[in-house]
């Protein structure tokens, strides 16, 4: 098993003493390891990884406009297994087929938003 090289002061480690502030220059890093509350908003905005997957993303910012529309729709399992057998992207791959067939076929658009005008 091939380590790498720790960079890690061991000295410097070792010679710490419980409730003595730890030395901090700000190159060493985003925030002050003495300053609980910066280092406790460092960790909330973090992703976490494990075994090396992500597992959790740090927080976003709030939108400033949202992009997208939450729709609720119902689809055959095929018609996911489809789109999910394409890989990574599939929810995308599948946004970008009905923005096409909308471009190409104007007319079949129409007579769906008549049919949703009607229902309104």
């Amino acid at each position: 098993m091939n380590k790498t090289p720790s960079e890690t002061d061991w000295k410097c480690v070792l010679a710490h003493k419980e409730g003595d502030p730890i030395p901090y220059e700000p190159a060493d890093g985003p925030y002050d390891p003495n300053d609980a509350e910066a280092a406790r908003a460092w960790l909330a905005q973090a992703d976490l990884i494990r075994h090396g997957r992500l597992v959790r993303r740090g927080k976003r910012g709030p939108q400033v406009v949202p992009t997208k529309t939450l729709v609720s729709l119902r689809l055959s399992p095929e018609v996911i297994n489809h789109f999910k057998a394409t890989g990574r992207g599939w929810r995308r791959a599948s946004t970008a087929l009905c923005w096409n067939r909308s471009k190409r076929e104007p007319e079949r658009h129409t007579i769906v938003q008549r049919c949703i005008n009607r229902a309104s």
